[in-house]
């Protein structure tokens, strides 16, 4: 008897893409540009959103619940994209991001081993480089000096835990993204027939 083929659902593999960079770096046009084109589920910053929610930024004793809520809302996205037989969750941001605002804020690194052991989940993670002009943006945007300094770290975090990352930058981050992201869950498909 030949061999029954997989159904249609089962062909549906699902890519997670993660969005980090310092502040004012174009994580969260990118990535709703991203769901849009790909299509795929986007899953905005939940530190923006909880800074919006309370008109403040948080405390140390907050940051773990932000990381927790995040890793939630990705399970969550996951889960609908593959009801939806959609092939990308997009996550703006990671608890990696909260791991390091923790730790460059507080001196708590009590988040970092969870956050880079997490961040080797994803399918790509695409670090937006620092190439933008900075604009102040909400109550959880530093400064160029901070944008800088959180870029150089993640850097280092990145490379010294030999953590997989397409650095984005210029103009064309959009397309750029768009190529990579094909050519990983399409491999026989050329990323210049894109």
């Amino acid at each position: 008897m030949p061999a029954e083929q997989p159904s249609s659902q089962a062909l549906i593999r699902t890519g997670f893409i993660s969005l980090i960079g310092a502040e004012c770096t174009g994580k969260s046009s990118l990535g709703l540009a991203l769901a849009e084109h790909l299509p795929g589920v986007y899953i905005p910053e939940t530190l923006r959103d909880f800074c919006m929610q309370r008109g403040r930024t948080p405390q140390i004793d907050e940051q773990a619940l932000i990381l927790q809520e995040q890793v939630k809302q990705e399970e969550l996205a996951l889960l609908f994209a593959k009801q939806k037989s959609l092939s990308w969750v997009v996550s703006d941001s990671s608890p990696l991001m909260t791991a390091l605002y923790s730790l460059l804020y507080f001196q708590d690194t009590r988040l970092l081993n969870f956050a880079l052991a997490h961040q080797r989940t994803y399918t790509v993670t695409f670090l937006l480089d620092i190439d933008l002009p900075w604009v102040a943006d909400g109550i959880q945007r530093d400064s160029p000096s901070m944008q800088t300094k959180v870029h150089q770290e993640l850097l280092r975090l990145l490379k010294q835990e030999k953590i997989s990352y397409r650095l984005i930058g210029g103009q064309a981050r959009l397309q750029t993204a768009l190529k990579i992201t094909k050519a990983l869950l399409w491999p026989a498909v050329k990323p210049d027939t894109i």
